[in-house]
């Protein structure tokens, strides 16, 4: 299994879903109805799928490798880079979350909370992917050594078997096509 491939094959996935909820905020800049479990899942889709299997694929094995290998620029590159990015994210999604609540218990203004949050999400995942996808992916492909490489391949696929297993892949893709189909 080749990781790099399988990660940018995600990232795909991913960006499909970040079209779904920038499409779901339009609606809400629109003053339409806030679908609060459309919105959980598409949060479900980005915790559990987007940070918790891919982005434990890369911190756990590819960026944990480079951060070791490759010097003060892979550590930088990774430390200062792709992990604050992921936490970002993360920190758009904890806030997401608290503002969709606040709306459902009567706070019409954090309406904005959830656009903002949820845009901006979008927008620092679309940038962080094209980073990893045109340079920090090859960068570490090009520049690990060939069996620390192979070790992360591996790795990667026990990984995926073990999500296989559990369904993990199947059940955030068919979450992102029944939300492709209300909102696309």
């Amino acid at each position: 299994m080749n990781s790099v491939e399988l990660m940018i094959k995600e990232h795909d996935y991913i960006l499909r879903m970040l079209k779904v909820l920038r499409k779901a905020s339009y609606k809400v800049m629109k003053g339409e109805e806030i679908n609060y479990d459309d919105f959980d899942k598409m949060i479900e889709f980005v915790r559990k799928y987007a940070d918790g299997h891919h982005h434990g694929k890369e911190e756990k094995f590819l960026f944990k490798e480079m951060q070791t290998h490759l010097g003060k620029i892979g550590q930088n590159l990774i430390t200062h880079g792709m992990l604050v990015e992921h936490d970002y994210g993360r920190l758009y999604m904890s806030n997401l979350t608290e503002a969709l609540q606040r709306v459902k218990e009567g706070d019409e203004e954090s309406r904005l909370d959830v656009i903002s949050n949820a845009v901006g999400y979008t927008n620092l995942l679309t940038r962080h992917i094209a980073k990893e996808n045109e340079a920090v992916f090859s960068f570490g492909e090009t520049n690990l050594p060939k069996e620390v490489m192979e070790q992360v391949n591996f790795k990667s696929g026990e990984f995926e078997k073990e999500a296989e297993k559990q369904g993990t892949q199947k059940y955030f893709i068919a979450i992102l096509e029944e939300m492709e189909k209300k909102y696309i």
